[in-house]
C-alpha cells in the first residue's frame, strides 16, 4: 500500500490555502491545515468531505516562531516525516502612500509574509534534512507582486520580492539534502480577498478599473503539479494568472 504524502499548508482556512489543501487531500495527501483561526480551519476540514480523515487542523501564528515550532513538532510526532510545505500565509496593508502607513502595519506584514515564511521553511527544512528517506519540497507563494507592484503596496511588494530571494537561497541550500524549493506567483485568483478586483482597483496611473480573475482551482492544480515531480526535478518559478489581467505591460 502506498504511504500518503505528508504536507503542511499555511493559511489553509480560506482562499488559496484552502483550495490547495482540498486539492492535496483529494490527491491522497495527509494535510496539516495551519492558520490563526481554528473555526476557519475546521470549515476546511468539513469541506474535505470523505477525505477529511487525513486533514489535521492546527492553530498557528506563523509570525510567532514558538507557535511555528509547535506546529512542526506535531508533524514530527504524528506523522514522522514531511514531504511538502506550501508556504502560503500572507497579509497586506491599507493601500495608502507610504508616509501615511503606520510602522506597526509595515512590521505586521513583514512578520507574517517574510519572517513567517522563513520560520516555516526553517522547520520544514530541518525535518526534511534529517528524515529517512531524506528530502522533500518547499513551495513558496510569491505573487505577481514578486515582480511588479500595485500602487500603494510597499509592504506587501517588498516582502514578496524578498520571498524570491528566500526561494533561491532555499533551492541552493537544499541541493545537498534532496530538498527542492520552488515558487508559484499568482495573479488574480478569485477568492474573498480578491472580490474587490472585479469592482475596481487602482492601476499604475491611479485610475480605478475592474480586473479579470481566474478560478482558484487553477492555483491548486498548479501546486499539485509542482509536487508531482520527482525530487530530482523542480519547477523553480511558475506564474499562474488570469489571462487578461494587466500584468504584461503593466504601467
Amino acid at each position: 500500500m502506498e504511504v500518503s504524502k505528508v504536507s503542511v499548508v499555511t493559511g489553509a482556512g480560506s482562499g488559496i490555502g484552502r483550495a490547495v489543501a482540498l486539492e492535496l487531500l483529494a490527491a491522497g495527501y495527509t494535510v496539516y491545515l495551519a492558520g490563526r483561526t481554528l473555526s476557519r480551519l475546521d470549515e476546511t476540514v468539513r469541506l474535505a468531505g470523505d477525505t477529511s480523515g487525513r486533514a489535521i487542523a492546527v492553530g498557528v501564528d506563523v509570525a510567532d516562531p514558538v507557535s511555528v515550532t509547535e506546529l512542526f513538532q506535531k508533524v514530527r510526532e504524528k506523522s514522522g516525516r514531511l514531504d511538502l510545505l506550501f508556504n502560503n500565509a500572507g497579509i497586506g496593508a491599507s493601500p495608502v502612500p507610504c508616509d501615511e502607513l503606520s510602522i506597526d502595519s509595515w512590521v505586521n506584514v513583514v512578520n507574517t509574509n517574510l519572517n513567517g515564511s522563513y520560520f516555516c521553511a526553517r522547520e520544514a527544512f530541518s525535518i526534511m534534512r534529517h528524515q529517512d528517506p531524506q528530502g522533500g519540497r518547499i513551495i513558496n507563494n510569491g505573487s505577481i507582486s514578486a515582480h511588479v507592484p500595485r500602487p500603494y503596496s510597499a509592504p506587501y511588494t517588498s516582502t514578496k520580492h524578498a520571498i524570491t530571494g528566500l526561494t533561491k537561497s532555499l533551492s541552493l541550500d537544499g541541493r545537498a539534502f534532496n530538498i527542492a524549493c520552488g515558487q508559484i506567483d499568482i495573479g488574480n485568483a478569485a477568492t474573498d480577498m480578491t472580490e474587490v478586483m472585479q469592482k475596481g482597483v487602482p492601476q499604475a496611473n491611479l485610475e480605478v478599473k475592474p480586473e479579470p480573475v481566474m478560478d482558484v482551482s487553477n492555483v491548486a492544480s498548479a501546486v499539485l503539479y509542482m509536487d508531482s515531480l520527482p525530487l530530482d526535478a523542480n519547477v523553480q518559478f511558475m506564474t499562474v494568472m488570469a489571462t487578461a489581467m494587466p500584468y504584461i505591460g503593466r504601467g
